[in-house]
């Protein structure tokens, strides 16, 4: 049985897929073998795991592997069972690339031009597709596997070659940078510059030292057999295989799963001991965030016994949460700035704050709102850059703030929701409620044609808004946050003033895979708007045309996505006396000028409300 953890809809496109994997660089770290015939134990969840939305497991400081008949488990079941639509065949040069870097994050296995390895993945990538399909034999893995056993005890010549070589740069230096480089040009050079490093480090600081050292070396150059190696290629092929398949899916194995989740969107955001960090040859250099007593610029070099050298940036990224989690505490050993001993650290476990301080850190606790006059009273215009789950409650306290702030009455409300890249359902139909309580919303079809159909919450009437509303939108606008502006365009509620959106009308569910290996995020949804308008690969057309720019620079949209899903037009479930139910609330003419406004482009959109003449005519062909 299949265990669904979740629906999310992401606005992939915005520069990268949203809520994909980390989009590591192909120069990543990767650690040491599963071998073939490992399972990944997965632990049981406690009561407190049960009370959070997320609980992350240890990595386990190994390059993740699975078995043939693993791999052909969990693609059968991603592309044939879940997945909303029937995707088109795999492209085998694509592929081969997206295996690589899944492969291969710090360039010395097969990212390098001078990779051997690169040229016999390439080669056998169709095979490894139809291998992956279980049309195959299962033979491509091993013989990658082969060329990549030679190929890394080549590399690692180079690598004790430099070691031998210690760099004259001082070691505490050496220790704080950066270990991360574009995608190397020459494999053997950059070990060798590597291992010139290690023995700078080694001469500067000594004993101890040496085993935060030795795990680096063993996770950059493992020694393991064609079968260990072959299971590392068909864990990569099938990471590469869901990604290439459908833009907005991901796959990641037990110990690297908040690489498929944008905890950032949750509301009880789980704590973690730093947000950034930067890997350098002898461990992660912590750029910020940081959990006292951890500071900005320490390298940490293990962290309850698991040393950070070598680890992948998933992994790394993993830790920070599950040691967070670990109800004891943890301890850590860091290198500091100047100093030349490592020095051991125990942190307590963060206490458990409100739901609102689950925010990223740059974010607010509450929605930023402008207070803008117009006409004879104000509109408050209040912004939201992401769909977190709680959204519905936030705008709920902004309104009601509002009611209670200013000399002049409150008139309109606006939802600012350019750059939006979407997030969680639950908080754009709970958001919804506010303005169409009790409203039939988004028509979702599953790939066995079944129909569902959300509503949207009935709260207390003190919680309503019953006034004027309006979305401002742009192309960076997507999924989630569109279904807000949809649907409040689809129940003529609120009219859409901005440029025409992204066009993400699909959503994802995470869920265990088949093989209980790891977890998969996947689009099993296409979404329609509450009218049957398709959204996916079309966007929303604005009631009020302004060309609005999206900050980020230029975004293409979801049509332009290669093997993006497609389109949906599906059933009007607003039902025939919709209009009686959810009568229009015209927005009144201003009158007077309006504003000022902080952004004068958000002035002059607004004025276009209440002015008929300004409206695009439009119609959706159904």
């Amino acid at each position: 049985m299949v265990a669904f953890l979740g629906v999310f809809l992401g606005g992939a496109g915005l520069g990268t897929f949203l809520l994909a994997r980390s989009h590591r660089p192909a120069h990543a770290l990767v650690s040491t073998h599963t071998p073939l015939s490992n399972k990944v134990d997965v632990p049981d969840r406690n009561e407190d795991d049960e009370d959070r939305a997320l609980a992350f497991r240890a990595p386990t400081g190994r390059a993740p592997g699975l078995s043939c008949d693993e791999a052909q488990r969990i693609v059968r079941d991603f592309r044939k069972e879940q997945l909303a639509y029937v995707a088109p065949p795999v492209a085998a040069h694509v592929f081969a690339v997206a295996t690589s870097d899944w492969l291969d994050p710090h360039g010395l296995w097969s990212a390098a031009p001078d990779a051997t390895p690169a040229a016999v993945l390439e080669h056998d990538a169709a095979q490894l597709i139809l291998d992956l399909q279980g049309t195959g034999d299962c033979k491509a893995p091993r013989h990658i596997g082969q060329a990549l056993h030679a190929w890394t005890a080549e590399v690692h010549k180079s690598f004790l070659a430099g070691r031998r070589s210690p760099s004259a740069d001082d070691g505490n230096d050496l220790a704080h940078r950066a270990f991360a480089v574009d995608a190397p040009s020459d494999a053997r050079g950059f070990a060798r510059t590597l291992g010139s490093r290690y023995g700078a480090f080694d001469r500067d600081f000594g004993a101890p030292f040496a085993p935060f050292l030795e795990t680096g070396e063993e996770r950059l150059f493992p020694v393991q057999d064609t079968d260990a190696w072959g299971a590392i290629v068909l864990a990569a092929a099938v990471r590469a295989y869901v990604d290439v398949v459908d833009p907005h899916s991901a796959w990641a194995p037990y110990g690297e799963e908040a690489s498929v989740y944008d905890v950032d969107l949750e509301s009880d955001r789980p704590p973690r001991l730093w947000e950034h960090a930067t890997r350098t040859a002898v461990g992660a250099r912590l750029d910020d965030g940081t959990l006292p007593p951890l500071a900005v610029g320490d390298v940490l070099l293990d962290v309850n016994g698991m040393a950070t050298a070598g680890l992948s940036v998933e992994q790394l990224d993993q830790l920070a949460f599950s040691a967070a989690e670990v109800q004891e505490g943890a301890t850590v050993t860091v290198l500091r700035a100047g100093q030349h001993a490592p020095l051991q650290l125990n942190l307590t476990p963060p206490s458990p704050g409100p739901k609102t301080a689950g925010r990223p850190a740059a974010a607010p606790f509450d929605l930023p709102v402008d207070r803008v006059p117009y006409g004879a009273g104000d509109v408050a215009i209040i912004a939201a850059h992401d769909v977190y789950d709680d959204l519905g409650a936030l705008v709920t306290g902004a309104i009601a703030r509002e009611r209670l702030h200013g000399d002049r009455p409150l008139v309109g409300i606006i939802l600012d929701l350019r750059g939006n890249g979407g997030g969680s359902t639950e908080g754009a139909i709970d958001t919804l409620g506010i303005f169409l309580p009790g409203a039939k919303l988004f028509p979702m079809k599953r790939r066995d044609g079944t129909i569902e159909t959300d509503r949207a919450p009935e709260p207390k009437e003190v919680d309503r808004w019953n006034g004027p509303v309006a979305t401002l939108v742009d192309v960076g606008t997507a999924s989630a946050a569109e279904m807000i502006a949809g649907a409040l365009s689809a129940y003529r509620r609120g009219p859409v003033i901005g440029a025409p959106t992204y066009g993400k009308g699909c959503a994802q569910e995470y869920m265990e895979d088949v093989a209980h290996t790891g977890i998969l995020r996947v689009t099993t949804l296409l979404y329609a708007l509450p009218d049957g308008a398709a959204v996916q690969r079309v966007g929303l057309l604005p009631t009020y045309r302004f060309p609005f720019e999206p900050a980020e620079g230029k975004i293409d949209r979801e049509a332009t996505m290669k093997n993006a899903p497609p389109s949906w037009l599906g059933p009007d479930v607003r039902g025939a006396d919709y209009a009686q139910t959810f009568p229009p609330v015209p927005w009144p003419a201003p009158g007077a000028a309006v504003g000022p406004c902080r952004d004068p482009n958000v002035c002059r959109a607004i004025e276009l409300l209440g002015d008929d003449k300004k409206r695009v005519a439009s119609s959706r062909q159904r």
